[in-house]
């Protein structure tokens, strides 16, 4: 038996052709080192982009009084149209 810790996994994305024909351009380039590895970094960068707008907005709720209250969302949603029925 064959024990692994492997730090990545295999899988299947479906992208644009037209992502994957810049990508492939960026690797023959030498922009990129292989579309694997452009795809990893482009994961990375987004997963850092999102912990740091959820920490940002953490702070910025903390600074103004916590979370929407349940008067304060229906007023925002009533400004924005949203409609509750649709969702």
């Amino acid at each position: 038996m064959v024990i692994s810790m492997a730090s990545s996994q295999k899988v299947t994305v479906t992208l644009p052709v037209e992502s994957v024909q810049a990508i492939r351009e960026l690797v023959a380039e030498g922009k990129a080192d292989s579309v694997s590895g452009f795809v990893q970094h482009a994961v990375a960068v987004s997963l850092d982009d999102v912990a740091g707008w959820g920490a940002m907005l953490a702070q910025a709720l903390e600074e103004t009084g916590g979370p929407l209250t349940a008067e304060e969302r229906e007023w925002a949603d009533r400004i924005l149209g949203v409609d509750d029925s649709v969702a």
